[in-house]
């Protein structure tokens, strides 16, 4: 069931610039968002960026020492929000880089908003092609599903 809801031309830059890794300089890698949340605009009709919910890349290690665990938290308790978040994991044979996607929808969080993200999921899936990794994940429980379900696939 689709819901009609567009996908701001900001978020679908973002999902580019970190899809998309070019020779940078340092500068410029410190500046790549290393995670970044979406919300529905005020009117609930397109998906936009939300203010100040992001880490750069150049944040880890200074001010945020544990990225996953920063990010976590920005999730709100009570509201749904999309997100992408870029991975850096190790298996062995080498270090792997995966920008996942993910749909969070809390318990708390209202039937219509619950309904309203979820049938706008594919909106903007559709914008962000390539991605492999993506999942819908409701409590913290499935917070820490989220970080095995990156670490193990």
């Amino acid at each position: 069931m689709a819901s009609g809801v567009q996908v701001a031309d900001e978020v679908c830059r973002i999902f580019y610039d970190m899809k998309v890794r070019k020779c940078s300089t340092p500068e410029e890698i410190k500046k790549r968002k290393k995670a970044v949340i979406f919300c529905l605009s005020a009117d609930k009709k397109c998906i936009i960026v939300e203010e100040g919910k992001e880490i750069l890349v150049g944040d880890v290690g200074v001010t945020i020492t544990d990225p996953f665990k920063h990010f976590v938290g920005m999730l709100p308790e009570k509201d749904c929000r999309y997100a992408l978040y870029d991975a850096s994991f190790e298996t062995k044979e080498s270090r792997k880089e995966e920008l996942m996607f993910l749909l969070w929808a809390p318990e708390l969080a209202p039937l219509k908003s619950k309904m309203i993200h979820v049938s706008s999921k594919d909106a903007i899936k559709k914008k962000f092609q390539g991605i492999m990794k993506h999942t819908h994940t409701c409590s913290c429980t499935h917070k820490c599903a989220f970080w095995s379900f990156v670490l193990f696939f």
